[in-house]
């Protein structure tokens, strides 16, 4: 059988894991494809540095286009990271009718509709489950093991990073600050980490998912996110006094006619699955109308988990090119006309039980304040911990509430905040998987 040759642009972490998979598991890839899967061509601005790994030097190049326009390449894949000249080589590659395989998770949520358009258009496979989970194979898991069912909800722990630095904050007591640093370290994050930290990752990461859950391309700038970089370690103290830790949470939920799509920290309780997902693991939990709960959970990100989804899709594209077809799966796992962007649900509809932090001033009478102007939003108060312990120099006042509707929050949160009483904005965490599920 013909070789199947694979073209590589962007050698950094990404590519030179795909790099060393290929390499050091040529037999069982072989043995698994019923062809030799080769590396032809590896483009970077970069060929100078070592990667740690044995490779002619013939094939590296700076000159991107030297990969897309080679004729004997089936495979081109993207691992350079970015969005412009990214969309811009894909674009050419599949116009050149060539398979693409990319892990670039934000550039499939800002303009993978148009990506998936092309893939169609021109009668090639597009391969991306790197984007989203690293080594975990959801995608797949979603496009066909879960391909018979209605997806009813996605519950995600989706980035590594800020799931490191809460473990650290909440097994150490770390504050905020110096578990960045840590993760910043160990190699974990960006310096700084600002799109892990800030939602945007988890973010882009979640459209994908909804992409091919409910087959329609995602308004990304639509999805609510909120970060991690407010919390700080008494939070996580006060959360573990009413049985909770704090979690960046992805969520989806089918609504009908719109869906329900947030990232933002949340309180979990501590039995719950998704409370035991640490350091910088990754989990999703998906339900079915048929299959019911699933979970997905393994590392997120790195050279060799990231390099392994890479080098998977590799494999699915070879196969079909050994059997003589050119697509099996449409990139959105649904063959049929383009249809509208989803309808998000606007995070001001959503209901959920939340906790609040006050900072006030130690004297009679704040707490009846806070609960009248919760009342007349119509907030209920499930628990309340008032301490005599002082808090940047106030006392902290703690509470949970039972589900509220978010506008109903936010314009209880616009009285609250004018309180004389108050010393410091209002810290506020939503409750997930317990009354608010």
């Amino acid at each position: 059988m013909q070789p199947i040759n694979i073209g590589i642009i962007g050698f950094g972490t990404v590519g030179a894991g795909a790099v060393e998979i290929l390499l050091n598991n040529k037999d069982i890839i072989r043995n698994r494809v019923g062809a030799d899967v080769i590396i032809r061509r590896i483009a970077d601005l970069d060929i100078q540095t070592d990667r740690g790994i044995s490779l002619d030097k013939d094939l590296l190049t700076t000159d991107a286009m030297k990969v897309i326009n080679d004729p004997d390449i089936h495979i081109v894949a993207e691992l350079m990271g970015g969005t412009d000249k990214a969309k811009a080589y894909i674009l050419a590659a599949i116009q050149n009718k060539k398979h693409v395989v990319t892990a670039n998770k934000a550039l499939l949520a800002e303009h993978g509709n148009e990506l998936y358009q092309a893939a169609e258009a021109y009668q090639v496979s597009l391969g991306f489950e790197a984007s989203v989970g690293g080594g975990i194979p959801v995608l797949r898991a979603l496009r066909e093991g879960l391909s018979a069912n209605r997806i009813q909800s996605i519950m995600g722990i989706l980035n590594g990073t800020s799931n490191y630095i809460l473990t650290r904050m909440t097994q150490k007591g770390l504050a905020y600050d110096i578990a960045v640093q840590e993760a910043i370290d160990l190699g974990y994050a960006e310096d700084p980490p600002t799109l892990d930290v800030d939602g945007t990752d988890a973010a882009h990461k979640l459209a994908i998912l909804i992409s091919i859950a409910f087959g329609h391309p995602v308004p990304f700038g639509d999805i609510y996110r909120q970060g991690i970089d407010q919390l700080i370690p008494e939070d996580i103290a006060f959360a573990g006094e009413f049985g909770y830790c704090i979690k960046l949470l992805a969520l989806s939920r089918d609504l009908g006619d719109r869906v329900e799509a947030r990232v933002h920290p949340a309180m979990v309780p501590t039995d719950h699955i998704m409370a035991n997902v640490n350091e910088a693991y990754n989990a999703i939990y998906m339900e079915g109308d048929f299959s019911g709960p699933t979970l997905y959970y393994g590392l997120g990100a790195g050279r060799k988990a990231t390099g392994s989804a890479v080098v998977s899709d590799m494999i699915a594209i070879a196969r079909q090119i050994r059997q003589g077809v050119n697509t099996l799966i449409p990139p959105l796992a649904h063959v049929r006309s383009p249809e509208p962007a989803v309808t998000i649900q606007p995070i001001d509809e959503v209901n959920t039980a939340y906790y609040f932090r006050f900072s006030a001033v130690d004297k009679p009478g704040v707490l009846s304040k806070i609960s009248g102007i919760l009342g007349e939003q119509g907030i209920s108060i499930a628990s309340v911990i008032q301490k005599g312990r002082k808090l940047l120099g106030s006392v902290p006042i703690v509470m949970l509430t039972h589900e509220a509707k978010g506008s109903h929050v936010n314009k209880a949160l616009t009285q609250l905040n004018q309180l004389d009483v108050l010393t410091d904005k209002t810290m506020v965490i939503r409750v997930e998987g317990g009354e608010s599920t």
